[in-house]
C-alpha cells in the first residue's frame, strides 16, 4: 500500500484509511473538493487527533481555539465560539471529522452567497435573525481602543451610527440578513463589517501601520497610530483598517 504521509509509519497511514475511508466519499460528494482534497485536509484533521494521545479520536477545543488564535490570527474568543457552534451538531461542541471539514468547505469556497451566510449566522450571536443595536454595539467595541476614554467613545459612538446608516436601509433600528447580504454583494469588503472571520494570511506579520478614520462631525480625516499596540490589540486594528476606511469613504 502506498503511503498516505511520509511522516506517519505504516500502521498509522493504515488506521487513518480505516477510520476516514467512507467519510472520505461522503464529503466529497457533500463539498466542493474532491478525494484527494478531502483526504488532504483530514490528515491535518489526523495529526491534530494523534496529538490527544493513541486512543484518542477526536480534536480538542482547545486545539480548535489554538489554530484560530495563533495561525488564523483571529482573536475575537466570541467570533471563535460562534464559528464552534456553527460547526458542530453537540452541546460539547466536539469538532469531529466531518465539522472539520465543513469549516474548510466555507473557508475556501469561492462562493460569496456562502460566506455571506456564513458570517451573518457568526455576528448573529443572539440567533434571531437580525443584528440589533446591542450586538453592533459590542463588536464597534472592539475596533477602537485607547487611553483617551472619551475620545474612544466618541469614535465608536460614531462608527456605530455610520454602520447603520450604511446596512440598515428600512430604518428600522436592525440589520436583517436581506440588507446585509444586499450590501456586501455590492461590495465584498464589506463581508467582515463586525470583525475577521475568515483566516487571512497576507499582512498577518507585517509591521506598525496606520489607518485612516473620518470624523463623522468634521469630516476631516485623522489617523490612529498602531505602534504603541501590540499583540491581539494591534491584530485587530489593522485588520479593521482598511474595513472601516473603505465603509466610510464609501
Amino acid at each position: 500500500m502506498n503511503k498516505l504521509d511520509a511522516t506517519l509509519d505504516d500502521m498509522q497511514n493504515t488506521r487513518f484509511s480505516n477510520i476516514y475511508h467512507d467519510l472520505i466519499k461522503q464529503m466529497a460528494k457533500a463539498t466542493q473538493f474532491n478525494k484527494i482534497e478531502v483526504r488532504s485536509i483530514l490528515l491535518v484533521y489526523h495529526k491534530f487527533v494523534l496529538m490527544n494521545g493513541p486512543k484518542a479520536k477526536i480534536m480538542t477545543n482547545a486545539q480548535f481555539h489554538n489554530l484560530f488564535l495563533v495561525l488564523f490570527k483571529i482573536y475575537d474568543l466570541q467570533i471563535i465560539e460562534r464559528i464552534l457552534t456553527l460547526i458542530t451538531t453537540d452541546t460539547k461542541k466536539d469538532v469531529n471529522p466531518t465539522s472539520w471539514v465543513k469549516l474548510f468547505s466555507v473557508f475556501m469556497s469561492n462562493k460569496l452567497e456562502q460566506k455571506i451566510k456564513f458570517t451573518f449566522q457568526i455576528y448573529d450571536s443572539t440567533n434571531t435573525g437580525y443584528l440589533n443595536r446591542e450586538v453592533v454595539t459590542l463588536a464597534v467595541a472592539k475596533f477602537f481602543m485607547g487611553e483617551d476614554e472619551d475620545e474612544v467613545n466618541e469614535l465608536r459612538a460614531d462608527m456605530l451610527e455610520v454602520l447603520f446608516k450604511k446596512f440598515d436601509q428600512d430604518r428600522d433600528g436592525s440589520i436583517c440578513y436581506e440588507e446585509y447580504a444586499a450590501i456586501v454583494k455590492k461590495n465584498p469588503m464589506l463581508l467582515e463589517f463586525l470583525g475577521q472571520c475568515f483566516p487571512n494570511v497576507d499582512g498577518m506579520n507585517r509591521g506598525k501601520r496606520k489607518r485612516c478614520i473620518i470624523d463623522t462631525k468634521k469630516k476631516q480625516k485623522s489617523s490612529v497610530h498602531l505602534g504603541l499596540l501590540n499583540g491581539p490589540a494591534k491584530a485587530i486594528l489593522t485588520r479593521n483598517s482598511k474595513l472601516i476606511t473603505q465603509i466610510l469613504m464609501d
